[in-house]
């Protein structure tokens, strides 16, 4: 208790107000980006039911059925399953194409106004989509592709701004931890759109789309007012930032060549170094309060990609957000459609949260159990082998509501633990090692490949879930599929693992061995 209660009494005083303001504007803003999207996600059983013509038949009196059999929008559930695939690989090609657009804009631009303008837009396509085009009756496949794809191209904007801005404000030592928990946004958007259709379905999904729009709209006014992107602009010094102005001249040089050297310093070290951990030293004010610092020179797109590391992740994460995409919209149609008997649209969105719940589990016992290893990549492929064995369980023994909401906790936490590190924590990592050569701004790009990436693998899940199902007709080759996308991210790591693993046991049979070397000193005295 002793430990913990320094550790905490350090942490406060490292952090202060602005960080925690800044922790959780950003939090919620990337949570209020997924509710959106987890918001369409859990309206797809009612949406393919409205858009076929066995829908009057639930409805009666609504429509008589040969005016409701004029107008539908496809002849079978099945066409419609289908452009419901379809729209999701829309979104998230466009989606990946934005992230690679967005990462280079945040790092050249005003990260606050690249995130507001991102979220002020999708609010308005979000309103348009799931809200106006229903209530006008507007049934075009041209209509609702078009917007669902500029809505990824718009969302786009979040994630790199959201990251590079937390870079900006938390040092290195603490990223596993402190990126860990933040990484959860995503999971509590999830959360949080799953009960909001949950709560306003009875009144229609419109409603629900255009409360999500609604929410998100108000966040952006928030951040427009509120949020600080950079330590600097409150006369604070960034934990990455070595300037020596005003009362931080009175650290030592080598103290502040170790804080740079520190923040610079890769957990993915190609070299397995020993160098040993220099713990992050406290903000400082500057002696002008709101002096800004200095915007460097963006890297560009291909040097960023050339940093150790960047590759190998990000096909890495293409095939682990492709699982964990497919299981963010597919869940709830999986569970309604397999599980009719127990499993209404309501039940399904409920439960289907415990996914995302079992995800911001994952990522915070993650993070701290990386930052306590010094390395990411034995505990992302740890989790990644222990999720292909929970995938393959749960779509096997999950036909009751208590065993299935059991194991899809399970599963979430180890495939949403990973995603959450590979998204946040090794990203922020990788855009801060000493091969970018000092320069600062690389993180939203780095952030954008990385993300980017995923998003296309993702993309492409989405189609072929939706043609597999449909082909098969059953939902095991489907699980299958995504356990062979586990097992091939975890492949993408292995060099990074056998390396990273290797360095950790020398650096126990040193520690082991100085520890009897010591020991039999004492006896010796």
């Amino acid at each position: 208790m002793g430990k913990l209660a320094r550790g905490l009494v350090a942490f406060r005083k490292k952090y202060g107000y602005h960080h925690a303001s800044v922790f959780l504007l950003t939090f919620f803003s990337y949570a209020l980006l997924h509710v959106t999207r987890k918001s369409f996600s859990n309206i797809k059983s009612v949406l393919q039911q409205s858009w076929t013509p066995s829908n009057h038949t639930q409805f009666p009196g609504i429509y008589p059925p040969e005016i409701w059999d004029s107008e539908h929008f496809f002849t079978r559930g099945g066409d419609a399953e289908l452009f419901l695939g379809y729209l999701d690989t829309t979104f998230l090609f466009c989606y990946a194409v934005g992230l690679y657009i967005s990462g280079i804009v945040g790092d050249r631009f005003n990260l606050r106004y690249v995130l507001c303008t991102g979220m002020l837009l999708s609010a308005l396509v979000v309103f348009f989509f799931g809200s106006l085009g229903p209530w006008l009756n507007i049934r075009s496949r041209y209509y609702y592709g078009v917007l669902w794809g500029l809505n990824g191209l718009v969302q786009s904007s979040g994630w790199p701004t959201v990251v590079a801005i937390m870079g900006n404000w938390f040092g290195k030592e603490s990223h596993g931890v402190v990126f860990g928990v933040w990484s959860a946004n995503a999971s509590v958007g999830n959360i949080f759109g799953a009960l909001l259709v949950s709560a306003l379905l009875p009144y229609g999904f419109q409603s629900a789309m255009m409360a999500a729009a609604f929410l998100l709209f108000l966040g952006a006014v928030v951040n427009l007012t509120c949020l600080v992107e950079h330590p600097s602009l409150v006369g604070l010094v960034s934990p990455r930032d070595s300037d020596s102005n005003g009362p931080a001249a009175a650290q030592s040089s080598e103290t502040q060549h170790n804080i740079q050297d520190d923040e610079t310093k890769p957990l993915l070290d190609p070299d397995n170094g020993s160098r040993p951990e220099v713990r992050d030293q406290p903000a400082v004010r500057r002696s002008r309060t709101g002096e800004k610092k200095k915007k460097g020179k963006a890297i560009n797109f291909f040097s960023a990609l050339l940093i150790p590391g960047v590759i190998v992740y990000s096909l890495s994460y293409a095939c682990l957000k492709l699982v964990n995409y497919s299981l963010f919209f597919w869940l709830p149609y999986y569970l309604s459609n397999r599980y009719s008997s127990w499993a209404t649209p309501e039940e399904s969105d409920r439960l289907s949260t415990l996914y995302d719940l079992g995800g911001i589990v994952g990522g915070a016992v993650g993070g701290f159990i990386s930052d306590r290893l010094g390395k990411r990549s034995p505990v992302v492929v740890t989790m990644l082998l222990t999720a292909v064995a929970a995938i393959f369980v749960y779509q096997g023994f999950g036909s009751s509501a208590l065993t299935n909401g059991i194991l899809m906790t399970v599963a979430g936490i180890f495939i949403g633990g990973p995603a959450n590190l590979e998204s946040s924590a090794i990203t922020a990592d990788l855009g801060k090692q000493s091969a970018v050569k000092g320069n600062v701004e690389a993180l939203a790009t780095v952030t954008g490949i990385v993300d980017g990436t995923g998003s296309v693998g993702a993309a492409i899940g989405q189609t072929l879930v939706a043609l597999i199902q449909e082909k098969t007709g059953e939902w095991k080759w489907v699980f299958y599929f995504l356990m062979a996308m586990l097992a091939s991210s975890a492949l993408f790591l292995v060099d990074l693992f056998v390396r990273d693993t290797w360095s950790l046991l020398k650096g126990a049979r040193h520690r082991l061995q100085t520890w009897q070397r010591q020991r039999l000193e004492r006896k010796q005295s």
